[in-house]
Parts: C-alpha cells; structure tokens; sequence
C-alpha cells in the first residue's frame, strides 16, 4: 500500500508516513485489537454499573461515578482519539458500530468529536488571527488575552460549556461532508434514544452520573492544557508538548507523544516510540517542550518552566469593553 504524506511544509520526511495495510480483520495494525477491545469493555463497565446500581452502598456509587470520570477522560484521549486518526477495522460495518459504542460511553456523537478534533490539528491550538478568532476551537489561546494562553483551571472548567451544540456542528459538518453531517446526527439521536431508555429504566443512575460526565470532560480539557502549554503553534514540530512516562504511555496508548503526533498525525499508536527516535534531533533543535508527569498531572511537575498565562480571559476583556 502506497503513503501519502501529510508531512508540513518545509518538514523533512519520515521513511514511512503510517504503518502498511494490516490484512484481515484491522485495517492497519493487529495492534489494533487492544483498543478495539477496550472500547467493548468500556461500554460493558457501564452497563454493568447499571445493572449494580441497586445493590450498591453510597461509598461504592460514589467510586463507581469517579473511575466513569476517569474512563471518560481516558478513552477520549486515547481509545476515541487513536480511532479518528487511524479507524481500527478493515470491513467499514464494524468501524460504523464501533462509532456508535464510543458515541454512548462518552456521552458524545463520535462523528462530531472527530470533526472537532481534525479542527484541532488544523490550528494546532493556534493564536487568535486578525479577525480575533482562531482556527481551532479549543486552542489555549481562544480565551486566553495578552498574548497568552487561558489559565489552565479557567480552560478546564468552562470549555465543556463553550463547545457548538450538536445542531451547530452538524451544520458545520455539512457545509463540506454532508454524509459524514447525516452520520453524525445518526449517531446523537441514537444516544438520545438510548439514554432516554435508560432514564425510565433508572432515572436516578442518570442524574447521578450527569455531574461525573462533566468531570469526565474536565479531565479531557485538562489533558488538552497540559498537550499544548507551552508549545509553539507556529513550528510544526513543537505543536504539541510531550511526556514519556511510561505507565501514563501505556495506559494512554502512547498519547503522550504528542509533539510526535501533532507533527505526524497519521503515525500508528503502536509506532510512536520509533517516530520518536527519527525525529529526535530535529525535535531537541526545535526545544520541544516535555513535562515528566502523565498530561492530566502536569500540574504537579515542577520541572518544567511555567507557562506564561493571561491574567483575565477574551471574556472579561470582551465585557469590559462593552
């Protein structure tokens, strides 16, 4: 199978842009079958915690609402997001029902995020342009003021309420793919009707976990800060900040290469350790930025050298003026 390079301008290429074709049941990798496990396994968890929910004690919910967090924060940044890049499957159906499981155990249409997502590295958490908006809709700097990125708790804790709702980003979608904009709606009112079940099954379980699936997506956005603080939007190498330790890369499926993804998005999950070693030099001559901590724990690394952060957001500014 022939490569097509999607190297940034004026990059050196790579000898291999993505793994080759993986014949049989995953279409680039064998690799591929831990995620594609996980994803299964992920929604299994949650319908098992319906079905427990009876007979737990408040403690055990309570513990059950924050690993649902966890595994929201998780899966968004590893399972979900290796899938957008590099779809798992060969035979398109399984693709197709595998969108719909993430779609369910993450509370959010597959198609959108991945829409949401390819915007990211378009912009690469870039700055605001002359007409003050930027290209990626959750880049650092959306918000930020003064030349600088958003505080990071500010970041965490609102860009959930920022997001389009599903209706907007549909539209968005349509203006270009209007196949991919029908799947996206396919796929929100399926979760709708799913939920929706779930609410006259057990209305409580649902309430319950609603402020827990905001947390997921704290998490999410807090991984994303920690991703790109202190990058630089503008070198293609250095769009990302990057992490090597090893049980957050291996529960995390290699996210914290991320300098190395941002450069080489198509790159397999299973390879980045060897994109890693190609691209070292020019890496170390660019001063890609690296914190020695997992992403969502980046606060606790005090290795690394702050990040200059804007002491009032876009928002307030914006207000003040007005």
């Amino acid at each position: 199978m022939s490569t097509v390079s999607t190297a940034p301008k004026g990059a050196s290429a790579p000898r291999r842009e993505r793994p080759k074709a993986h014949l049989g049941l995953f279409r680039y990798s064998a690799w591929d079958a831990v995620p594609a496990a996980l994803v299964f396994l992920h929604l299994g968890a949650i319908l098992g915690f319906l079905i427990a929910w009876p007979h737990l004690n408040w403690p055990e919910r309570l513990l059950g609402g924050a690993l649902y967090a966890f595994a929201i924060g998780w899966n968004l940044d590893s399972v979900s997001h290796n899938f957008i890049h590099n779809p798992f499957f060969a035979w398109e159906p399984l693709n197709r029902i595998t969108r719909y499981a993430l779609t369910l155990e993450l509370g959010v249409p597959q198609t959108m995020y991945a829409y949401v997502h390819m915007r990211h590295h378009a912009g690469n958490s870039d700055r605001p342009g002359p007409d003050g908006e930027t290209i990626d809709p959750i880049s650092l700097y959306r918000f930020g003021a003064e030349g600088k990125v958003e505080p990071v708790w500010s970041y965490v804790f609102t860009q959930f309420w920022r997001d389009d709702d599903p209706f907007t980003l549909a539209k968005k979608i349509a203006a270009k793919r209007p196949a991919e904009a029908r799947q996206a709606m396919r796929e929100f009112w399926f979760m709708i009707a799913v939920f929706a079940v779930v609410l006259v099954i057990n209305w409580q379980f649902v309430l319950f976990l609603a402020p827990f699936y905001y947390l997921g997506q704290c998490m999410s956005f807090l991984i994303a800060w920690y991703e790109h603080a202190g990058a630089d939007p503008e070198r293609p190498i250095a769009t990302g900040v990057s992490t090597y330790a090893r049980l957050y890369n291996w529960a995390f499926l290699n996210n914290g290469y991320h300098s190395e993804h941002h450069y080489r998005p198509k790159w397999h999950w299973s390879k980045m350790e060897s994109l890693r070693r190609e691209i070292a030099a020019e890496m170390q001559a660019a001063g890609v930025r690296t914190i020695r901590t997992a992403h969502f724990l980046g606060f606790l690394d005090r290795s690394a050298p702050p990040v200059p952060t804007a002491k009032r957001s876009k928002v307030k500014t914006l207000n003040a003026a007005a």
